[in-house]
This record gives structure tokens, C-alpha cells and sequence, in this order.
């Protein structure tokens, strides 16, 4: 169950007075978190029935068109600063991490034919509902990021580490062609924490503003148009 800490209780970078109004405000939505753990576990269970044949194909695929696990396992902060290892399907060449950056731009020659595939429709994600299920992530927040990235972090950013990290967002909706985004960038991981990164977080922190259960129900719709589309 989805259930805020007790401020004295919260790590101590989250302590600060740009932290504590985003606390305020979700601590009056104790329905509407039990709601949203529920409907993850729920929503997780049916997608993992709905897709374990496909996610079977989906491996099987990967495992024989280049060397490297299916699985791909990046370390990734969710609630609370908390390091967990995201599922993922392997969209990449194995040890894609040792010979570029961290984000992926348009065209990536890292990217096989099936993880192309695979990220225009998303599909790569459907290994993360077992993040849902054991309550490292939920189906609707803040993408979990990179250590490094969370370093780079505002007092006010940390603000969304009071949920768990969400497989998607407004912020993924909106910037869901990123990559595009970054493609002509020289310096990537400069552009990406400098403007893209900002700018997805002020969508980020308004939706904890905005929280509620009906409202993470319109983004999950949201998504699923914008996938289809």
C-alpha cells in the first residue's frame, strides 16, 4: 500500500521547507494513495495474464537476435531515494551503458531492429509490472531516474520522491519523442539536465499538486491514445 512516512521519518535531503508543501498536500490524499496501490496490483495481475505469451515471443526474439541478456537492469531511484534495478526488454546491444550515454537519441546505432520495435510502442516497458507489483514503482509517476541524474536534483525536484517512480507520466506523454529531442544535441547529458529535465519536472511537481486517483485513471488513458496514435 502506497502510505506517506512521517516527516521526521523522511531522508534528510527531503527535509527541506521546498519539499514539505508537495508532503502537505499528499498527505491529505490518504484515500487516493490506498486507491492507487490497489488499482497497480490489480491493473499488474491482469497485464501480466493478458501478456505472458506475447512477453514469451518478446524474449525468446531478443535472446536470439544479438548476445546479451533479455532483461535489461539499469539502477534507478524511486520513493524516498530508494536504488532498485528497473525491468526492462533489452532494446540495446549488451553493454550499452560502456559505449555511450545514458540517454538514447534518435537513429542510437546501439538500438537493434527488435528494440526499435519495441520502443515505438513501448513494449519495451511491459517488465516493469513487476516493479508495480513489488511496489518499487506504480503505473502512474515520476520516471525512476539514473542516480547520477537525481544528483542533479533541486530541492523542489525531490519533491517527487515522495511517490514511487511511475512507468508513466504527463511529462512521458508530452516528451515521449525525447529522443528526437536530443538527437541533435553535442553534449546530451548537458542538454538533457539543463532544459529537458527541468521542464519534464515542472510537469512532474504538478501533478502532485493536482493528485488524485481520478487524475492518474485520465493518464493512464492518456497514454494508451498516445501510444495508439
Amino acid at each position: 500500500m502506497v502510505s506517506l512516512r512521517k516527516w521526521e521519518d523522511l531522508p534528510g535531503f527531503m527535509q527541506c521547507e521546498e519539499v514539505r508543501g508537495y508532503y502537505d498536500i499528499l498527505v491529505k490524499k490518504k484515500l487516493s494513495l490506498k486507491l492507487k496501490r490497489i488499482f497497480d496490483v490489480i491493473v499488474a495481475i491482469s497485464v501480466l495474464i493478458i501478456t505472458a505469451i506475447p512477453m514469451m515471443i518478446i524474449s525468446i526474439k531478443i535472446a536470439t537476435e544479438s548476445p546479451g541478456g533479455v532483461f535489461y537492469r539499469q539502477e534507478r531511484i524511486t520513493t524516498y531515494g530508494k536504488k532498485f534495478r528497473i525491468h526492462k526488454f533489452r532494446t540495446m546491444v549488451a553493454n550499452a551503458d560502456q559505449i555511450g550515454t545514458m540517454i538514447t537519441v534518435s537513429g542510437d546505432s546501439r538500438i537493434t531492429p527488435t528494440g526499435s520495435l519495441l520502443r515505438k510502442y513501448r513494449l519495451d516497458e511491459l517488465p516493469q509490472v513487476f516493479d508495480v507489483l513489488v511496489g518499487n514503482m506504480s503505473f502512474v509517476g515520476t520516471r525512476p531516474e539514473a542516480t547520477k541524474y537525481v544528483k542533479k536534483y533541486t530541492k523542489e525536484m525531490r519533491a517527487t520522491l515522495l511517490l514511487p517512480a511511475g512507468i508513466t507520466s504527463e511529462a512521458s506523454i508530452r516528451y515521449r519523442d525525447e529522443a528526437k529531442l536530443l538527437d541533435v544535441a553535442e553534449n546530451v547529458d548537458k542538454v538533457y539536465i539543463e532544459q529537458v529535465l527541468p521542464a519534464k519536472m515542472e510537469y512532474n511537481l504538478e501533478s502532485i499538486r493536482k493528485f488524485s486517483f481520478l487524475s492518474d485513471v485520465i493518464t493512464m488513458v492518456k497514454t494508451v491514445l498516445a501510444v495508439i496514435t
